[in-house]
């Protein structure tokens, strides 16, 4: 079971620095920060950019994996997208992991100045989204006229470091999403109390075989937080650890604890749930 923690870019890098930087020391697998251009009930409180703060966190670690969770059409196109990421994942090393979904209703949605879309428009921009996406951090060139993007002549120069690209952890619980989770992903991101259930492990693997992909060759990620309280205590880690881990999941993500809602925890968990890092650590 690998442990990974989603950091908030909710304060000024001065303060936010020393998270990533400590998060790499405690011995998480990997890190992720959330690409919104605000978030629920913290739309009028500070919110920063995720490519910038990953780009940040990238050049004060070194062996942190880390990613986008998750980026959606809702406010990308993936034509800059694909350049942010292409040079995101050289100055990183090679540790950028690309959380990627449909993306939902709220703040995200209307930015732009367009209308919400339904569950079925947001499948279909998501489907030409992740595919053109696909094909932009991979080929040297690329055209493409779509339903909702265009690409002409669009450059990948001089490609990323990792081949053919970095990975696609995908969130998608539907029978549409999980298609392109079968396709594309090299992973599977769902949330507590919602997606991550043993039921929808199945659900996907079903998926899988159809699309003649061996689900085992997947990673499954659960997003805890949100119905499960894992910071509350070093035991309540370790029981969720244990449960998802016995479901099937390889992954597990937490977030930085906070001193208000969302995810107020003490961090002082931090030091304990480090020593439980070190020893799966050894162990891997």
């Amino acid at each position: 079971m690998r442990i990974g923690i989603v950091i908030l870019p909710d304060d000024r890098w001065s303060v936010t620095r020393e998270r990533w930087v400590r998060a790499e020391a405690l011995g998480f697998a990997h890190a992720w920060t959330y690409d919104h251009l605000t978030w629920r009930d913290m739309r009028d409180r500070p919110w920063f950019g995720a490519v910038p703060t990953l780009t940040a966190a990238a050049l004060a670690t070194e062996r942190l994996r880390i990613g986008t969770l998750v980026t959606s059409p809702n406010f990308r196109h993936p034509v800059p997208l694909a350049k942010e990421l292409m040079t995101l994942d050289d100055i990183s090393g090679g540790r950028l992991q690309i959380g990627i979904g449909a993306g939902g209703d709220g703040w995200d949605a209307s930015a732009l100045g367009q209308q919400d879309w339904t569950p079925p428009e947001r499948a279909d921009h998501f489907e030409e989204f992740i595919a053109l996406l696909d094909r932009l951090l991979v080929q040297r060139e690329t055209n493409h006229t779509g339903r909702f993007y265009s690409a002409k002549d669009a450059r990948g120069l001089p490609g990323c470091l990792q081949e053919p690209r970095p990975p696609f952890i995908v969130a998608g619980a539907g029978p549409r999403g999980m298609k392109l989770v079968a396709e594309y992903g090299a992973g599977w991101v769902a949330v507590d109390g919602r997606d991550a259930t043993e039921e929808k492990l199945a659900r996907l693997a079903d998926v899988c075989h159809a699309e003649g992909r061996d689900p085992a060759s997947l990673s499954k990620t659960a997003l805890l937080g949100f119905s499960e309280t894992p910071m509350a205590s070093l035991e309540a880690f370790r029981d969720c650890v244990g449960r998802y881990g016995e479901m099937g999941f390889s992954d597990v993500l937490v977030h930085w604890p906070r001193a208000s809602e969302p995810f107020a925890a003490d961090e002082g968990i931090l030091d304990d749930i480090a020593c439980d890092l070190e020893a799966a650590n050894r162990s891997a």
